[in-house]
């Protein structure tokens, strides 16, 4: 392994301080080399060092402006900060650099999500499912978008997906709970989808409340 395998393995193993002193190196015998400065920023993102990490990131884009997993460092570094609009950005570079992995896609579509922007978030969050069909968050996520744009058949499918690959994603089946209520008026069904949120998280509040709700609206047709 070389230096920069070295020092990714000492970061995965939580040995943060033997990675630094890798990459110290690395940067010292070619200090030329993007990868080494992505590596370090990556070490002090994990160390909560944003500013460095930051410094790290915009060091080795200058060193190699078609680093496209520089842009995607800095990218999630944003968005770990809120900061949606620069992280959306950089993630669309980050594909323009030739980065298409079901991630970038899938952060990308968070990224315009979290500024409101669910239209817009729509072909990235596909994209990300199929490119990882068998990506549970990605699918709840898409499944979501599409319900807050009441494309309804679509939403429903995709929810009833996440939970189909990970049956104790509580919110993926409250937001389906949700979605037979309201798209389908489906009292049963929902109440079903509340009682495997609330046996899967305990203390969801939300589901908790939908299950109150669907039983008294059952009662009332009874």
């Amino acid at each position: 392994m070389n230096l920069n395998e070295q020092a990714i393995k000492k970061l995965q193993d939580g040995e943060y301080q033997e990675a630094i002193e890798l990459l110290n190196q690395a940067i010292e015998e070619k200090p030329e080399d993007e990868t080494a400065y992505i590596n370090f920023g990556n070490v002090l993102a994990q160390m909560n060092e944003t500013e460095k990490a930051e410094r790290f990131f915009q060091k080795a884009i200058v060193l190699n402006e078609e680093a496209g997993l520089a842009y995607y460092s800095l990218a999630n570094l944003y968005y770990n900060e809120e900061r949606f609009s620069e992280s959306a950005r950089l993630y669309e570079k980050t594909l323009e650099k030739g980065v298409n992995d079901s991630d970038v896609y899938f952060m990308l579509g968070m990224s315009l999500k979290n500024e409101e922007k669910v239209k817009l978030s729509l072909p990235y969050l596909q994209r990300a499912v199929e490119l990882s069909e068998n990506d549970a968050e990605a699918h709840f996520q898409y499944g979501l978008a599409l319900a807050q744009l009441e494309i309804a058949d679509e939403a429903i499918e995709q929810l009833k997906h996440a939970v189909r690959l990970n049956d104790q994603h509580a919110d993926a089946l409250y937001n389906l709970g949700v979605a037979y209520a309201g798209f389908q008026e489906d009292a049963m069904e929902a109440l079903s989808c509340f009682e495997q949120a609330i046996a899967a998280q305990p203390d969801h509040y939300l589901a908790l409340n939908g299950r109150e709700i669907m039983r008294q609206a059952l009662e009332s047709k009874g």
